[in-house]
């Protein structure tokens, strides 16, 4: 088996290899993974936080020793808390990162960090203060960062930044937790998700006090929440249709 970590701020993780394949997902700074598979420009990977698969450019990764990988998985997570920070490289050269960019102490990618970073204890108060950094994000299918993010890529940065893991995808997150019978049940934090025609789980959002939401849906947006669904206050309907509700902590 083989190993990588992602030394740049963001890479593309695609479905085929090809740069013109969709982009499923982001992988970020200091973010490690197996490599499954090996191509002549492209590598298939699995990355260690959720298990998520897709296609990498053999560019935009650096291969790391078992030893260093493994060394890596059983540190204490520590992330980068600002929303766009910089780092400095041993050639005295600068790299933007994003808020959630994994920082390692034992530093294998030998950057220097003149930046705020946190290692994370869960906690659910911390949940919605995070989620509310990312308003007005415009949505991006697969994004994960606060240039551009889609709605499970939200929830599951909100939920690792406050020190607790989500799956990648919204029916998978589906799959985690504990159900709720009604949305006076919940509390802030927990998480509504909305199938479509056919049954499929197909979004996901944060739910806040006094039964507002905030998901991605364009932008990262607060809306109206019911038995029903989202309600759009500016566009007077409902735009996802409720399927449940899980206290995932």
């Amino acid at each position: 088996m083989r190993y990588g970590i992602c030394p740049i701020s963001i890479a593309p993780l695609r479905s085929e290899t090809s740069d013109a394949s969709e982009m499923v997902s982001q992988v970020l700074y200091g973010e490690i993974f197996k490599i499954i598979e090996s191509r002549k420009k492209w590598s298939k990977i699995r990355l260690a936080h959720d298990n998520y698969e897709g296609w990498i450019d053999n560019k935009q990764f650096q291969e790391i020793e078992a030893e260093e990988y493994h060394h890596l998985l059983k540190e204490d997570n520590y992330y980068s808390k600002d929303l766009i920070a910089h780092l400095t490289h041993e050639d005295h050269t600068l790299s933007t990162i994003t808020i959630g960019a994994q920082v390692s102490s034992s530093n294998f990618l030998h950057d220097l960090f003149p930046i705020d970073t946190a290692k994370i204890h869960f906690s659910k108060s911390l949940l919605i203060n995070n989620a509310l950094l990312f308003l007005n994000t415009p949505y991006l299918w697969g994004g994960r960062t606060p240039l551009g993010i889609d709605c499970s890529g939200f929830t599951q940065l909100i939920y690792r930044l406050s020190g607790s893991d989500l799956l990648r995808d919204a029916s998978e997150q589906a799959t985690q937790g504990e159900v709720l019978s009604f949305i006076e049940e919940s509390e802030p934090g927990d998480l509504a998700f909305f199938d479509n025609h056919e049954g499929k789980i197909t979004h996901v959002g944060i739910i806040m006090s006094d039964n507002y939401i905030i998901h991605a849906h364009g932008k990262v947006r607060i809306d109206r929440l019911d038995q029903s669904g989202i309600f759009n206050i500016e566009k007077n309907i409902h735009t996802h249709k409720l399927r449940m509700i899980k206290k995932i902590i």
